[in-house]
């Protein structure tokens, strides 16, 4: 007798470049397990291996993610720390840190650890009828996966509270209004857009992008100053102009004729083509 094996709840496709990673558990709203977490981790570390210059993550079915996935948690017993701090925090900070432009796909719901999704991606484009906001005022919990900082930064205090301690959701277009995300798009337009955009990255300067992402990180989580900032980016671009990119993207200019990247992924390794199940 034979068992089988379950199908996973997190797939990888790569494609000219592009990995796309979709959250597959639609019954549950991609409500995140300890193990979904896991193999969301192994295809993000599948994709880097694989040398890809964009990344976009989704969401199939209804929902993006509506957070944990607590239909089976005990609280008198549960592991939040070994959740949040032992599996949760790793996986976004190594999807921060992802050496190439990553797009997030936000609709429906979009709550708890499935906002944490989105904040560590460097882009996110949400449909306009998502629900963003703080779910846990009827569970006697917190905002977590870094939803404090998002909205304090973006928000302030006043607006942060006033989510929290009601529970009221902002719509997509709403939360792209106030500054939480890049742009808005009607939802039946929304994913074909990310791919769009992601494809164009691809494309690009891979390495000139990672730089800007550290950039970026260092005004975000160190807090630099201009000056210190702006010596950062002397640095950044005195290193790039040893890239065959940026040679190319003078030259182009020079001969006013379009530039041809090829990226240099981080891995060393070509960037890959053709489909993959990851996880």
């Amino acid at each position: 007798m034979t068992s089988e094996t379950a199908p996973p709840e997190v797939t990888l496709a790569i494609a000219d470049g592009v990995a796309e990673i979709t959250l597959s558990a639609p019954e549950r709203l991609n409500a995140l397990s300890p193990a979904m977490l896991d193999e969301l981790s192994a295809a993000y570390a599948q994709a880097e291996q694989a040398g890809v210059r964009a990344l976009v993550l989704r969401g199939e079915g209804r929902a993006f993610s509506a957070g944990r996935d607590i239909s089976g948690v005990d609280p008198r017993n549960d592991d939040v720390i070994g959740y949040l701090e032992g599996r949760v925090q790793p996986l976004l900070q190594r999807m921060s840190e992802f050496p190439a432009p990553t797009f997030a796909v936000a609709h429906g719901a979009c709550l708890g650890v499935g906002l944490g999704l989105l904040i560590a991606s460097d882009v996110v484009y949400v449909a306009e009828s998502a629900k963003i906001g703080s779910p846990f005022a009827n569970l006697g919990a917190t905002l977590d996966s870094g939803g404090h900082a998002l909205f304090v930064e973006r928000l302030g205090a006043h607006r942060t509270l006033d989510l929290i301690f009601t529970g009221r959701l902002m719509s997509g277009a709403e939360a792209v209004a106030a500054g939480l995300f890049s742009q808005s798009f009607p939802d039946d337009e929304v994913l074909e857009r990310t791919r769009a955009v992601a494809a164009t990255a691809a494309t690009g300067a891979t390495e000139a992008f990672r730089a800007s992402k550290q950039l970026v990180r260092q005004l975000r989580d160190e807090r630099v100053g201009l000056w210190e900032s702006m010596s950062a980016e002397n640095r950044a671009q005195a290193a790039l102009c040893d890239t065959d990119d940026y040679r190319e993207g003078f030259a182009a200019f020079q001969e006013k004729r379009r530039p041809v990247f090829h990226g240099v992924p981080a891995s060393g390794n070509a960037a890959a083509s053709g489909n993959g199940v990851g996880a």
